[in-house]
């Protein structure tokens, strides 16, 4: 990409627009993104404004928004140019721009739009933030199942060219209500003569266009579909949601989760161009929340002052022992967090993982005890009851907090990813802290 990019970053220097607007179009639309994205601005906007039409749709719909709200922020000024890719976005991509926006920039580039394209784009505006009703495009091929296989082909390629995909074309009735879907492969198949009503069996599989965008997710894994179609709660066709969306989905929604077990408020777009101050914000809260926690750990280290006078050996492994718990319950959290999120356990399974987690968490602990039991026969060999002990409880514990948090939040209607690595670790420290010294006060007599 090095290479290419001195090459045309050459032909701006010399002003060969011609052969600069060839070579663009004859690149690959990702390979022209990433170019796009690693120039300055003013060339950026070079570039972009030598594309195609349809490498222009291509290539705006892979660019971070960051880059796009670049490109038509460099557009501004050329308002024919401007009104131009607004107008051939595909409807989705343009929603999930503008909903990025300030409300009162994307309003003046909605006012930019075409009569039609502003209508798609207000009604998909108007659905909930994060719905599926976001994620839908209107543009894809509906017959009526009266039509024959010949006029299915005739109104294909009469309507077909805006579509977003024509694997499945959808069966409507009068009213728009969904009947049925057919994929392409099976229309060529099909005589010419034979009805459209003969194919199908009036089984298909929706989404609802007022359900969150994250349902989306299993139903195209499960069914392993291209494209599904979206409904009202009447049963009327509205649009389609295809697999690059739910792609894009999955990304969010995966990044988001990410971040939150993290304890990080905002990602941000791109910690190289985020301003200092977010990248402190976004983190700052849980940081300062976790260290009023943690006050608990050193109140509970002050309540045995005498056992760690009379025994010193003790606190050299204490953070081997909080550590453990804390680390076994980042396991567990993350795995509960990823089996909801997948549907493979719902939240009233919870009791039932309890004794399973229990047996696992058991045997980690005595391995773990085991291991060390034998650093402790060289170090410290009058406490290795204590720490064996300890160490089999602080990860049960610590198993069972990360396990149990993420259905704590689930039922709290909060996202289980909130039950974050550090929080986990948190509160396993405290609980670690208490059983370590407990225990070891009952074993020398404090």
């Amino acid at each position: 990409m090095s290479v290419i990019k001195t090459d045309f970053l050459e032909l701006v220097k010399n002003r060969k627009w011609r052969a600069l607007k060839r070579s663009l179009n004859n690149l690959d639309a990702l390979d022209t993104a990433h170019l796009i994205e690693i120039v300055s601005k003013n060339d950026k906007i070079i570039f972009f404004r030598l594309l195609s039409r349809s490498q222009t749709k291509a290539v705006f719909k892979l660019l971070p928004h960051s880059e796009q709200e670049a490109i038509i922020d460099g557009l501004t000024e050329n308002f024919q140019k401007l009104s131009r890719v607004l107008n051939d976005i595909n409807p989705d991509d343009r929603t999930a721009f503008f909903e990025e926006l300030p409300g009162d920039i994307a309003q003046r580039l909605i006012e930019r739009l075409s009569p039609e394209e502003q209508k798609i784009t207000v009604q998909l505006l108007s659905y909930p933030k994060d719905s599926i009703g976001r994620l839908m495009t209107p543009e894809f091929v509906a017959i009526k199942e009266g039509f024959t296989v010949a006029q299915a082909f005739e109104h294909i390629r009469k309507h077909g060219k805006d579509s977003e995909t024509l694997n499945v074309i959808y069966i409507i009735d009068n009213d728009w209500k969904l009947i049925d879907d057919i994929s392409i492969k099976e229309l060529i198949l099909a005589s010419p003569d034979q009805l459209i009503e003969e194919l199908i069996d009036h089984k298909f599989t929706f989404l609802n266009a007022m359900d969150d965008q994250e349902m989306a997710i299993p139903v195209f894994k499960d069914y392993d579909r291209v494209a599904l179609p979206v409904l009202s709660q009447e049963g009327v066709l509205l649009g389609i949601v295809t697999f690059d969306d739910i792609m894009d989905v999955v990304e969010e929604e995966s990044t988001e989760d990410f971040h939150k077990f993290g304890s990080i408020q905002n990602a941000g777009i791109n910690p190289l161009k985020e301003r200092i101050f977010n990248l402190y914000k976004n983190r700052i809260m849980w940081l300062v929340l976790l260290v009023f926690m943690n006050i608990f750990s050193g109140a509970a280290l002050s309540n045995f002052e005498d056992v760690i006078q009379s025994t010193v050996s003790l606190v050299f492994f204490l953070p081997l022992l909080i550590d453990s718990g804390g680390n076994a319950g980042s396991q567990s959290a993350t795995l509960m967090i990823r089996y909801l999120a997948l549907g493979k356990v719902q939240i009233s399974d919870w009791y039932k993982l309890i004794g399973r987690e229990v047996l696992v968490s058991f045997l980690l602990g005595v391995t773990m005890a085991a291991s060390i039991a034998a650093v402790a026969s060289f170090r410290a060999p009058d406490i290795i009851a204590v720490v064996s002990i300890a160490m089999v409880l602080n990860v049960m514990l610590g198993s069972l907090i990360g396990l149990l948090l993420p259905f704590i939040f689930t039922k709290l209607k909060v996202d289980p990813a909130t039950a974050s690595a550090p929080l986990v670790t948190s509160l396993s420290d405290i609980c670690g802290v208490l059983i370590y010294f407990s225990i070891a006060s009952k074993y020398f007599g404090f």
